[in-house]
């Protein structure tokens, strides 16, 4: 098991004061992209098979999304095919495990994929694994001194372009949604590629209810949404130990936390659902985003909207709409939800992640002198 110290983890706060929406009035962060007001992006890059764009709007007091796309080398093997590397991990109840995923699960996902030697579901099954068992060690050795990390989380999603196969990986319910260009539909088609982790599925409830069949209330209905024993909305995730480890389900954590009803066998997992498909001509373009985008767009609306708009920036501008019909559905102009600081602005949006690839390259992957990598701050 790697040591991890909570100092690696703990960047330094984001803390911008309003959102910015020049072209040319942020700053370059550490990692990659700019950094304007209540914003992160890159507008425009080039993965190994075709281009790029990602866009971060910051809504909680503290950026609780986190993302990052890592194109080149899969593994440490000097001979291992190129690929691209794509994570949004979507926080709650603080921005900690998101930020840790940020900064192992790609590491993770290297070391797999050396040791057996090329990619696959099993590899990312692994790499999530370890991903939460080195979180939630990091949760028990702070315990006595910081035990609200047991009751953080992070929904993750994961896509992966090797060798001209997709693999889609989710715990939680961010989302992934594929165009793909179809004869008998009028322009393309928005196909979702990812499993979702929602108690409001009620294949999701199903799932739990059969998984705990002695706990009756493993899923409730509070204030009109399903949840998790009354607290969490997703049934998979990385962190969230205090619904995991009974030991951790106890005081100092927070008295709204702690379950009056004793468990034995975790509630939550952290395992992913994979999916792998081999990606043909007719797949123009991903869109990855945290479920702050699908709040305010169906699937097939994204896929609309980067259809008909220039590539150069289209996850920027793709979030901006989800923000117009953000401050529609409250009677507000956008340039007045522009005014909102973080932290209030919650109550009209959360923190909204995108990342849109798109596939110029199928079979044949462009070479790169040095890998490309970015990541939010």
């Amino acid at each position: 098991m790697v040591k991890i110290t909570l100092k690696k983890i703990v960047y330094p706060c984001w803390k911008p004061f309003m959102e910015g929406d020049s072209n040319h009035g942020g700053r370059k962060a550490d990692s990659g992209g700019i950094i304007d007001g209540l914003w992160w992006y890159e507008d425009s890059g080039k993965h190994v098979n075709g281009d790029f764009s990602m866009a971060v709007i910051q809504a909680n007091n503290v950026l609780e999304d986190q993302c990052q796309l890592e194109s080149g080398s899969l593994s440490s093997i000097q001979s291992s095919p190129q690929g691209t590397f794509v994570g949004i991990y979507d926080g709650h109840a603080g921005p900690e495990a998101s930020r840790f995923c940020n900064d192992r699960l790609f590491n993770n996902i290297k070391k797999y994929t050396s040791e057996n030697e090329g990619m696959s579901a099993d590899v990312i099954q692994k790499a999530y694994l370890a991903t939460d068992e080195e979180f939630i060690s990091l949760v028990e050795s702070q315990w006595l001194n910081s035990p609200k990390m047991a009751s953080v989380g992070s929904c993750c999603l994961v896509g992966i372009i090797c060798n001209g196969v997709l693999y889609i990986a989710n715990a939680g319910d961010s989302r992934a949604v594929l165009a793909r260009k179809e004869k008998d539909f009028n322009g393309f088609k928005g196909v979702r590629v990812s499993e979702e982790h929602n108690a409001s599925y009620e294949s999701v409830r199903e799932e739990l209810r059969s998984l705990h069949p002695n706990d009756p209330n493993i899923v409730a209905l509070k204030h009109n949404v399903w949840r998790v024993r009354g607290l969490i909305q997703i049934s998979r995730s990385i962190g969230d130990a205090y619904l995991k480890k009974p030991e951790l389900n106890k005081e100092p954590l927070l008295p709204k936390f702690i379950l009056s009803e004793p468990f034995s066998q975790p509630i939550l997992k952290a395992e992913p659902a994979v999916l792998v498909q081999k990606l043909t001509p007719e797949d123009q373009f991903l869109i990855f985003a945290s479920d702050g985008l699908w709040e305010h767009l169906t699937d097939q609306e994204a896929v609309d909207f980067v259809k008909s708009n220039p590539q150069n920036g289209i996850a920027r501008k793709l979030v901006k709409e989800a923000l117009h019909k953000a401050a529609k559905k409250r009677e507000m102009r956008y340039s007045d939800l522009k005014k909102v600081e973080s932290g209030i602005r919650r109550h009209f949006h959360d923190d909204i992640t995108v990342i849109v690839l798109f596939l110029n390259n199928h079979s044949s992957p462009q070479s790169f002198s040095a890998p490309v990598s970015f990541k939010s701050p």
